[in-house]
């Protein structure tokens, strides 16, 4: 770890606010371990519990919520990171840290807020989780009193920065979210009145370049969700491996995902998944067996996608691959593995028609929620949120303290809150 640590400068560790080292009987951290404790210990990542990840936490006791995969996301990153010699706090830290901005009922919530926010910026949740690092998580103020989020070092904010352009520099819109939800909006990593907090930990950074660290935490989250949507499917008895209609799975792969792939591709990739050794030959049947088949499938395949791309990256590069230096390589038959699993997610789990109804609710919600919180703030906003209400210069800074306290909710709290303001209406 030292020669990692090695790799790292002083403008890598830097903070925004400066800090005093820590009393001398507190255990001793180096900053990248104390920016994963920051992380973990924030109000939004244990939110993360009670989040939406493809279907809502209540509605099963097995299936994923946005804590459970940001802990796996991890894991992953973690791993793979220790293999190609990155800093594993820093890319774990960014995997935790990944979807802390994400609103109620996930991207459904995320393509609502956009809309409503459309006056002050827009909404992303890549933004938002920037805006909550630097500025709504209580942990450090700067010298004029105003919140520096958790002040995390430079290094490893940048990691957290999936999409490192503004909105004005922001990509057409195109494809679909990991739970299916059109992209609507375009895809940016920092509001407007963000930009000082974005432009201190982008310096010396080149534009719209991610670290590798950044690359590292975003394929993570890619294996993460194609391999365990696919595992979810299957013990929900959605998604029998067995007996796969290949034709339709393949028809949502281009809706979706990858419109120029051909059938013969698409057939190929899936052979190659069959003749994995932990691929299922029975179908599920919810035995203790069963289950740890499902589970050793979901390792390999999880080892198989890191492997391929370690081996990938090694080959184009000799490093380091810290920060700027190198840049992840992902085989194309390995992306187009990925794709196929989430195609069989896809078509299997997310077009249900019971959920694009539900979905359309969650929409209707949020919209009723922010038009009652603006009639009624700051009175009825929580008490950090007032201050900010208080101190906003325009109806615009308004609004997008509005739309930061409803994306601060969770799931269960946003009907809760809707329930309890719109009562009697």
């Amino acid at each position: 770890m030292e020669v990692v640590e090695e790799r790292y400068g002083a403008a890598d560790r830097e903070r925004i606010v400066p800090e005093p080292p820590k009393r001398v009987d507190a255990p001793e951290r180096k900053p990248f371990e104390r920016d994963r404790a920051r992380v973990v210990h924030a109000a939004s990542f244990r939110r993360l519990a009670a989040k939406t990840q493809v279907v809502g936490p209540q509605s099963d006791d097995f299936v994923r919520n946005r804590l459970t995969h940001s802990l796996e996301v991890a894991q992953i990153a973690r791993d793979l990171s220790r293999a190609l010699g990155t800093h594993p706090d820093i890319a774990e830290t960014a995997a935790l840290a990944h979807d802390l901005g994400h609103p109620p009922f996930g991207h459904n919530g995320e393509r609502a807020l956009n809309r409503l926010a459309v006056d002050c910026g827009g909404f992303e949740g890549n933004a938002q989780t920037l805006r909550l690092l630097t500025r709504l998580e209580a942990k450090t103020s700067d010298a004029a009193g105003g919140s520096a989020g958790l002040n995390l070092t430079r290094a490893t904010l940048d990691a957290c920065t999936k999409y490192p352009w503004p909105i004005a520099d922001a990509p057409q819109p195109g494809g679909v979210h990991s739970d299916g939800m059109t992209r609507e909006g375009t895809k940016f990593g920092v509001y407007d009145d963000d930009l000082p907090a974005f432009r201190w930990l982008r310096q010396g950074a080149p534009d719209g370049r991610r670290c590798v660290e950044a690359q590292v935490m975003d394929l993570a989250d890619d294996v993460a969700y194609s391999v365990h949507d696919v595992e979810d499917g299957t013990v929900a008895g959605k998604i029998d491996l067995t007996r796969l209609d290949s034709a339709a799975v393949w028809q949502t792969v281009r809706a979706w995902y990858a419109p120029d792939t051909t059938d013969d591709a698409l057939d190929d990739m899936l052979a190659r998944l069959r003749r994995i050794g932990s691929w299922p030959t029975t179908s599920y049947d919810g035995n203790r067996g069963s289950l740890a088949a499902l589970k050793n499938l979901t390792s390999d395949l999880i080892g198989r996608f890191c492997g391929a791309v370690q081996q990938a990256t090694f080959a184009a590069s000799d490093g380091p691959f810290v920060r700027y230096h190198a840049d992840l390589v992902i085989p194309e038959e390995t992306w187009a593995e990925i794709t196929a699993l989430k195609g069989i997610a896809a078509y299997y789990v997310m077009q249900a028609d019971e959920r694009v109804a539900l979905q359309q609710r969650q929409r209707e919600l949020l919209a009723e929620l922010v038009t009652v919180l603006l009639d009624r703030a700051p009175d009825e906003l929580d008490e950090t949120y007032r201050a900010d209400w208080n101190a906003a210069a325009d109806d615009a800074g308004r609004l997008r303290v509005v739309i930061d306290q409803v994306a601060s909710l969770t799931d269960a709290s946003a009907r809760g809150w809707h329930a309890r303001l719109t009562e009697g209406r």
